[in-house]
């Protein structure tokens, strides 16, 4: 199959990420980095980035089609802290991302694999957390919205458990509705149908004072509890 040509100045050419790039270069500033797996149809990233200008977004999803559309819509709106690429998550983050480099991570709504016998295809799992702690800075957002029942409990089961993140919901494993998180349009259509999104917010420890990232969303952020 033939995949569109992606022209836009935003989207990243495969031929600069063989190996981790200079992201300073790119975004022609050093703001901190901020990454969402599974960008969609770009339309998350395109509000995320317009609420936090002071954030560097890299937008990446496996599909061509999706990668087409993000870029249409940030250069639209001519959002130069947002570049695109498309890899997959794993292989991406270990090339192309320095240890410790990344302020947030977002993952809304992957593939729930929802028959069991493919639940250990998911992309969140113990593993995959303990992989991408490696990449985020002390005091880093994990950012995880699923539309499926199952996929979110078991998050919430198992992040309790990875040594080195806090639970910013706490004493709330879950919510179900947020405050300064966009709701991407597939959410609000499947909220629209009376059904809930699982949220899940935690963040990496602070190692220390001098090491901490300024939190982007407060503790208490007027967020409803789950019910």
């Amino acid at each position: 199959m033939t995949l569109i040509p992606i022209t836009s100045p935003r989207f990243l050419q495969p031929c600069f990420l063989e190996t981790s790039p200079d992201w300073s270069a790119l975004f022609g500033n050093d703001n901190p980095l901020a990454l969402e797996i599974g960008c969609g149809m770009g339309d998350f990233v395109a509000n995320m980035a317009q609420i936090h200008p002071e954030l560097n977004f890299i937008a990446i999803d496996y599909f061509n089609k999706g990668c087409l559309k993000t870029c249409k819509r940030i250069d639209g709106l001519e959002l130069n802290n947002v570049r695109v690429a498309r890899d997959e998550a794993r292989s991406f983050i270990a090339r192309c991302l320095p240890a410790k480099s990344l302020s947030m991570v977002i993952i809304n709504c992957p593939d729930p694999w929802p028959k069991k016998r493919h639940r250990k295809r998911r992309l969140v799992n113990t593993d995959f957390i303990k992989f991408l702690g490696q990449y985020m800075a002390p005091g880093a957002d994990f950012h995880f919205a699923t539309d499926f029942n199952d996929y979110g409990e078991d998050v919430s089961r198992i992040m309790p458990e990875i040594e080195g993140f806090e639970n910013i919901f706490t004493p709330d494993l879950y919510r179900h509705d947020r405050e300064r998180y966009p709701l991407s349009k597939y959410m609000l259509k499947f909220m629209a149908t009376g059904k809930q999104i699982y949220f899940i917010h935690y963040r990496k420890a602070a190692q220390s004072e001098e090491a901490l990232i300024r939190p982007l969303f407060p503790r208490h952020d007027s967020m409803r509890a789950a019910g």
